[in-house]
């Protein structure tokens, strides 16, 4: 989660790497805003926002506003 990174993308996302492929996430709807991951890690992460979208935007807040953010549940 790359929160100062608000210029570029202008809402709330996080990155995703796999196996030096990397994609940027909207948190409000999970769809990719840049960058490609295969379809099925894709897929993975389109739920783990899904199922993770308000804690997500609980750190988002958290983040801009200087705090410490909480950790979320990893993709298993």
């Amino acid at each position: 989660m790359f929160f100062r990174d608000n210029k570029q993308h202008h809402l709330p996302h996080i990155h995703a790497e796999y196996q030096g492929e990397v994609a940027v996430f909207a948190i409000n709807d999970g769809h990719i805003i840049e960058g490609s991951l295969p379809n099925s890690k894709r897929k993975l992460i389109e739920a783990w926002i899904e199922i993770h979208r308000d804690d997500l935007f609980a750190d988002w807040q958290l983040a801009v506003e200087g705090e410490a953010v909480f950790k979320i549940k990893d993709l298993e």
